[in-house]
C-alpha cells in the first residue's frame, strides 16, 4: 500500500499518509498512531485477519462485533458512520470489513508484519505464547505476533539458539542490548525456554532487563525477517510495522537498532515506525541533510561509529541513494495527521520546526537556561 487516507476515525479526524521506505509517525499519547497502524494491517491484510480468527473459532454477527475481535473489545465504537477509508484510490468500506473468503489453497499470505508495543507479553517464560493463550478481549495485533513467533521459534530454534554462533549476533544492537551474554535454548527442564547465559549462569526471562526483554522479540523478528526462506511468508516484498522499538533502551542500543531497520529495508522490505524516540527522528534529519549536502555513505559509517569499512556499508549506501524517508506528526489537539518529512529546524510551522514535539523541550530548556544565565 502506498497511500491511507482516512476521515474520522477514532481520535483521528483527518489522514493522508504517503507511505516511504521508512515512515516515522510521531505524537503523544492516545493521538491516533496505533488506531491507525491496526487499521493500516485491517485493510491491508483483511482477508488474512478474518480467515486467522475463523480458524482459532473466534465468531461475530455484525461488523461492531468483528471490530471487537481485532481492535480489542469495546473498541468498535472507532468506526462511525462519518468514518471514511482510502487506500490507494480505492475506498474500504465498512461492509468490507467481515466477510470471510476462503482461499481455495489454505494460505492466506500476509502483506503486513506486525509488531505490536506490548510485545514483551509474547514471551511467557521465556516462550512464545500461542494464539489461543490470550483473551478474546485483547487485540489481534497482539496474538497474531505471538503465533507468529511461536511457530518461527519451533521451526527455526536450533539454528537461531546455537551456542557456537547464533545468528541473532549478526544483528548491529545485539551487543549494545546484550553485551557478551549469549541467548540460547535450555532444553534441561519439562519444556524449552529461552534464557541468558552470562558464564556459567542461566537466567531466565523474567530477570533479564527491561531493554533485553523488550528488544528480545524483536531480534527474534529480525532473524525471520533477515532470513525470509525460513518464514511462512518467504517473501521480502511486504511492509513491517513496528510500534515503539525504544522501549526500555538505551539511546546507543536505539541507534545500533536504526542500523538493523536499514538493513531490512535494504533487502526489499517498507518499514513504518511509531516512534516517541527522538534518536530517530535525529538520524532521519541528518540522513536528510546529508543528502541535500550530497554527502556520501561514508558520512553514515562515522555517524554510528563504525570506523572500519564492513558489512553495512553496502546498506549506508543504498540509504544515501535510494531511500525514501517521510514522517508523519498525529495532532492530539485537532486530530489532524500532518506531514512534517522536510524536519526543517528553521520552520515557521512549530509542528516542523520542533519535529512533532520531540525536540520541544530540549529547545525550550536551552532557551530558559540562556535567558537566566547572564553573559
Amino acid at each position: 500500500m502506498d497511500t491511507l487516507k482516512v476521515k474520522n476515525f477514532g481520535p483521528i479526524q483527518e489522514a493522508n499518509v504517503e507511505f516511504g521506505d521508512f515512515t516515522l509517525l510521531v505524537g503523544p499519547q492516545a493521538s491516533g498512531k496505533s488506531i491507525f497502524l491496526q487499521l493500516f494491517k485491517l485493510v491491508a491484510d483483511n482477508n488474512y485477519i478474518t480467515n486467522t480468527l475463523n480458524k482459532y473459532g473466534y465468531n461475530w454477527n455484525n461488523n461492531a462485533e468483528f471490530l471487537d475481535r481485532y481492535l480489542g473489545e469495546g473498541m468498535s465504537q472507532v468506526w462511525t458512520d462519518k468514518t471514511k477509508i482510502i487506500a490507494d484510490g480505492k475506498e474500504f468500506r465498512n461492509k468490507d470489513l467481515a466477510t470471510i473468503i476462503p482461499d481455495a489453497s489454505g494460505y492466506e499470505r500476509e502483506n503486513v508484519f506486525y509488531i505490536p508495543a506490548q510485545r514483551v507479553l509474547t514471551l511467557e517464560n521465556g516462550w512464545p505464547r500461542p494464539f489461543k493463550s490470550f483473551a478474546v478481549s485483547d487485540p489481534f495485533s497482539i496474538k497474531n505476533f505471538s503465533e507468529s513467533i511461536r511457530l518461527y521459534v519451533e521451526l527455526g530454534g536450533d539454528v537461531i539458539f546455537r551456542e557456537d554462533h547464533s545468528p541473532l549476533k549478526e544483528t548491529k544492537s545485539y551487543k549494545d542490548i546484550f553485551y557478551t551474554s549469549e541467548i540460547v535454548m535450555d532444553k534441561s527442564g519439562p519444556t524449552k525456554r529461552i534464557v541468558l547465559k552470562m558464564d556459567s549462569s542461566q537466567l531466565p526471562y523474567m530477570v533479564w532487563s527491561t531493554g533485553q526483554k523488550e528488544s528480545m522479540p524483536l531480534h527474534l523478528s529480525f532473524f525471520f525477517l533477515k532470513y525470509p526462506s525460513l518464514t511462512l511468508t518467504g517473501v521480502t516484498d511486504i511492509t513491517v510495522v513496528i510500534e515503539e522499538p525504544e522501549m526500555g533502551l538505551h539511546p546507543a542500543a536505539i541507534k545500533s537498532m536504526i542500523v538493523d531497520f536499514l538493513y531490512l529495508i535494504s533487502i526489499g522490505y517498507k518499514l513504518v515506525i511509531s516512534t516517541h524516540s527522538p534518536v530517530l527522528l535525529e538520524f532521519v534529519w541528518a540522513v536528510r541533510m546529508l543528502k541535500e549536502n550530497n554527502a556520501d555513505s561514508t558520512a553514515l559509517r562515522e555517524l554510528f561509529e563504525m570506523k572500519e569499512i564492513g558489512p553495512f556499508d553496502e546498506v549506508f549506501e543504498k540509504t544515501m541513494k535510494y531511500m525514501d524517508f517521510k514522517t508523519y506528526f498525529f495532532d492530539k489537539g485537532d486530530g489532524i495527521v500532518k506531514d512534517i518529512s522536510s524536519l526543517d529546524a528553521g520552520s515557521e510551522n512549530p509542528d516542523i520546526a520542533e519535529w512533532g514535539g520531540l525536540s520541544s523541550f530540549a529547545s525550550r530548556a536551552g532557551e530558559i537556561v540562556s535567558k537566566n544565565i547572564p553573559l
